[in-house]
């Protein structure tokens, strides 16, 4: 039975399935000259490369936008749903 290659691409994607290193991990998050996105050290896909100064701002705002439904309770439903009863749908 033939050895799986454990890193390569399937359709374009990007996977690596050896065994992750400390250093490996480390220089796979801080890639200076490299663009915002990076192959991950472990797994399928693309990470963030925090070298660069857009990865920062796309964390930024994703904090910013968890913060904001903690704060809001979470709900998608305001007040005015819950007060309403069931509602009749006619179809002719």
């Amino acid at each position: 039975m033939a050895d799986k290659p454990k890193q390569g691409e399937i359709l374009g994607i990007p996977y690596n399935f050896e065994r992750p290193s400390i250093g490996r991990l480390l220089s796979s998050y801080w890639q200076p000259g490299e663009g915002m996105l990076v192959k991950k050290p472990f797994g399928i896909g693309y990470t963030l490369n925090l070298a660069n100064w857009r990865s920062w701002i796309a964390l930024v705002v994703v904090g910013a936008l968890l913060w904001q439904e903690q704060q809001s309770g979470g709900s998608a439903e305001t007040e005015d749903d819950e007060d309403e009863g069931p509602v009749e749908v006619i179809v002719d």
